[in-house]
């Protein structure tokens, strides 16, 4: 295949992590899963004064670091599949932060971000917002009970914008809202086929499995 180097993005809830975990099977491939661990993410959620900056800060270094480490590794015989870009921090960055506080964290993204390689192709996973919430309720983590729809529909329409105007590396759309990759095994084996197929640019899926 083409491409050694993959990434998963999408909104909260989409299903990146499921997904980077199914295509790892099926590629063989070196997975990299996000660390959520974040000792201020229950805070922010809360709206706590301040909370914003440090889950931002923490995130950032956090995936800074994880993607640097990656860049180290002989990869070359095995593909890499990651369930993020490291620009998904700014996504939320510009959506949490105020202006004095994005004043620091533009100079301290644009430091680290030079540092680190960018995937050879990207998968964006979207959904309506109201399938998001669904799916958030339904993997019942402690920390995301206090996620407001209003916030998941502001971070929806924030990956859409930036997805649209979206160029670094080729992109494969795919709008999961009615399509399940974990229970049903014939859209992911279409999905396979896709990437394999995939060439330079965008171009938008759906697998023929799934319901219109």
């Amino acid at each position: 295949m083409k491409f050694r180097s993959i990434a998963v993005e999408g909104p909260i809830g989409v299903g990146k992590s499921s997904l980077v975990k199914l295509l790892a099977e099926k590629f063989n491939a070196y997975k990299v899963l996000e660390d959520l661990e974040n000792p201020f993410l229950k805070a922010f959620y809360e709206d706590m004064q301040g909370a914003a900056f440090q889950v931002q800060l923490f995130f950032l270094l956090s995936r800074h670091r994880q993607l640097q480490e990656l860049s180290q590794r002989d990869l070359f015989h095995q593909i890499t599949l990651c369930d993020y870009i490291f620009p998904k921090d700014k996504i939320f960055a510009y959506l949490n932060l105020d202006d004095s506080e994005l004043l620091i964290y533009d100079k301290l993204y644009a430091m680290l971000e030079k540092q680190l390689p960018k995937p050879d192709m990207v998968i964006y996973l979207q959904a309506e917002t109201e399938t998001l919430v669904q799916r958030i309720k339904g993997r019942n983590r402690d920390y995301e009970s206090a996620i407001s729809e209003a916030y998941i529909n502001e971070v929806n329409k924030a990956y859409n914008y930036f997805f649209f105007h979206y160029s670094q590396t080729p992109l494969l759309v795919i709008d999961t809202t009615k399509i399940d990759f974990v229970h049903h095994e014939e859209h992911l084996d279409e999905l396979v086929d896709q990437i394999r197929k995939m060439d330079r640019g965008v171009q938008y899926y759906q697998p023929l499995g799934s319901t219109a």
